[in-house]
């Protein structure tokens, strides 16, 4: 009886999460030719998306506990598993924000260097971010993001990217005490729609509003499709003069 009792939870809790990211679907293969796969040991653990021929941008949790040892980052990619011809592979140099705070991720952002520039093709180009002066996405705003992450709470990995359109939120919401409280800053918005998020194994991937990266994954992988625990994203247009002192180290 306990075996088939476990055996409905999972059925159930597979239901309640949709099909992909969470509730996303498959990309068209290199419509999306920003998009990194962040691995160690030829293991998919967090996204990125490029920002210049030499430069990725992501999230600092993905680098919280100082790990670079067998760390790759891969351009180019749709399937992670295929040996496709696009892929482009690099060691690089991680600079994270000094500021973040595993407490609550508040400025969670890192700027990657490549240890080469790319081969600029079709499946591997920059992506145009937000500036300080640039206007950011409010709600009920639709934004897009994209990743390899979990498509669902009991952990089922994609092979091929997936994509994903969700709806900015009310601030005054996300900060309220039964969402994020006062973990939800100034420096952060939340995006979702019922049964749609980002997971675990999107972090540090972009969140595009007309195009442009004006977000990156923070928190996928808590609760994902929560209602009360919609996606966190750093939002980048706060971060215009420590991204441009760290590139032009």
């Amino acid at each position: 009886m306990n075996r088939l009792i476990f055996a409905s939870f999972l059925l159930y809790a597979a239901s309640q999460t949709g099909e992909c990211i969470t509730g996303g679907s498959e990309a068209v293969a290199h419509s999306r030719p920003y998009m990194a796969s962040l691995q160690w040991n030829g293991k998919h653990e967090c996204g990125g998306f490029l920002i210049s021929k030499q430069w990725v941008m992501s999230a600092a949790h993905c680098f919280q506990d100082g790990r670079t040892s067998g760390f790759k980052v891969v351009l180019g990619a749709h399937s992670l598993s295929d040996a496709e011809g696009t892929k482009q592979t690099f060691e690089a140099t991680v600079y994270n924000h000094p500021k973040f705070s595993i407490s609550n991720y508040d400025n969670d952002i890192a700027l990657l260097k490549l240890n080469k520039p790319i081969t600029d093709s079709k499946a591997v180009k920059p992506v145009k971010f937000s500036r300080e002066a640039d206007t950011d996405p409010s709600e009920p705003d639709e934004v897009e993001t994209a990743g390899w992450g979990s498509l669902n709470n009991l952990g089922g990995r994609p092979d091929k990217l997936q994509e994903l359109s969700i709806t900015v939120m009310k601030r005054l919401l996300c900060g309220r005490g039964d969402y994020y409280g006062i973990k939800f800053t100034e420096n952060m918005l939340c995006a979702a729609d019922k049964r749609k998020d980002t997971c675990d194994g999107d972090s540090g991937g972009p969140l595009l509003y007309n195009d442009i990266v004006v977000g990156i994954t923070s928190n996928g992988g808590k609760k994902c499709g929560s209602t009360k625990k919609p996606g966190l994203y750093t939002i980048i247009s706060q971060y215009t003069t420590w991204i441009d002192s760290t590139i032009t180290k």
